[in-house]
């Protein structure tokens, strides 16, 4: 992957971010993320049954138009749960922003992250269609301000970029992120977007999408919470002139890093888990079966107990013992084996004696691995997430204020 990662890295891409009101703070409250040419686009949105109004609407262009020209994604309001008059108002911000833009309104997709239940300032996103459109550009700087533009409690920024080289020429990738409350797997209050240059059709687009977000977006976990609003969208504008087929030797690398990317952002949201000062990996080895391994990964990664042991540092390793027997996966528990980094505290389901300096000195990290071998088969999985601090209490006791 580059260093310098920023979202219009790939050929043909424009972006900015402005103020528009949504924030108390002067922050960019409003990106704007586009294409100097058409965009095939893909996307995996939230499983929540509440779902925003501009997702809403966006779901439902992308499933009957064929290209698109924006995306464009507010903060600070998420545009959810305030009836008929949320649609309305996503549709005139498209509106307002493609007139400006020179495109069709069906061309723009909307985007929403904030506060449930409250209806957005339209008149001031609407009034400043004008300076998101005069400040776009394909500069880092201007990428840069997209990505600040959609940050709500982050406290870092999520960017990431890769380009492959194949027979038929160079392709770029490149993608942000915003999430650090609200994450649980099937999608989260979270939302990125990837933007590439790459020529590809819809359906391999979409396919290969829904398969990385499986075990990169999807395996994090901050709080247990599943929120309204949330997706992840790829935009292809195909401005390198590389088409690439499935099964192809350019296809295995440009999966490979689209996968690189959206791990390294799903890593970077687990790790900026609000309030968090650890990140934590969980593995199971050895599963019966797929089901049984993602149960156990995500019963640890989602147990209070286990994460504000980690926080204070304490190896009470029978809280991860105990996550795991009430997943719901089948297993021995006879047969199980727990690490905490290299360090070895369960043996055949008992505890072991360990030094408990070393341990402590294992969970002082900033990444702290959790490795359980269920020695039940052959099924593993993987999964992240943070410690719970008082901290996390303190931001969403008054999200609001």
């Amino acid at each position: 992957m580059t260093e310098d990662a920023f979202i219009t890295f790939p050929k043909g891409f424009i972006a900015t971010g402005v103020h528009v009101g949504l924030k108390k703070t002067d922050a960019p409250d409003f990106a704007c993320i586009a294409s100097k040419s058409p965009c095939r686009v893909a996307g995996v949105y939230t499983t929540n049954l509440v779902k925003g109004h501009s997702l809403k609407r966006s779901i439902d262009l992308v499933n009957s138009e064929t290209t698109f020209h924006a995306v464009l994604i507010n903060s600070g309001n998420a545009n959810a749960c305030i009836g008929r008059q949320g649609i309305e108002d996503a549709n005139r911000i498209a509106k307002t922003f493609s007139s400006e833009f020179g495109c069709n309104e069906s061309e723009v997709l909307t985007f929403s992250t904030g506060v449930i239940g409250q209806r957005m300032p339209i008149d001031l996103i609407t009034a400043a269609m004008p300076n998101v459109v005069k400040n776009i550009s394909e500069t880092a700087e201007s990428a840069h301000l997209a990505m600040h533009a959609i940050m709500t409690t982050d406290t870092v920024e999520k960017e990431a970029a890769a380009q492959i080289e194949c027979h038929e020429g160079v392709v770029r990738i490149a993608g942000i992120a915003k999430g650090s409350g609200m994450i649980h797997p099937n999608m989260a209050t979270m939302i990125s977007v990837i933007t590439t240059d790459v020529d590809m059709d819809d359906s391999l687009l979409s396919s290969l999408l829904k398969r990385i977000t499986r075990t990169t977006y999807n395996r994090v976990s901050v709080d247990g919470d599943t929120s309204v609003c949330d997706s992840v969208i790829i935009m292809a504008n195909g401005q390198s002139g590389v088409h690439i087929e499935e099964h192809s030797e350019a296809f295995a690398l440009f999966e490979s890093a689209l996968y690189d990317i959206c791990e390294d952002l799903a890593r970077k949201i687990a790790a900026d888990g609000e309030g968090a000062t650890k990140l934590i990996e969980v593995n199971v080895v050895g599963a019966p079966t797929e089901k049984d391994a993602y149960l156990c990964v995500l019963s640890v990664c989602r147990s209070p107990l286990v994460k504000t042991a980690i926080y204070g540092e304490d190896a009470n390793c029978g809280r991860i013992m105990t996550a795991i027997g009430y997943s719901g996966a089948q297993f021995d528990p006879e047969k199980v084996d727990i690490y905490l980094g290299s360090l070895p505290v369960y043996k055949d389901g008992c505890a072991l004696s360990f030094d408990e300096s070393v341990a402590k000195d294992i969970l002082s990290q900033k990444e702290i691995g959790i490795e359980i071998h269920l020695n039940a088969g052959d099924f593993n999985d993987r999964m992240w997430t943070c410690d719970f601090t008082h901290d996390y209490v303190t931001i969403n006791g008054s999200y609001r204020s």
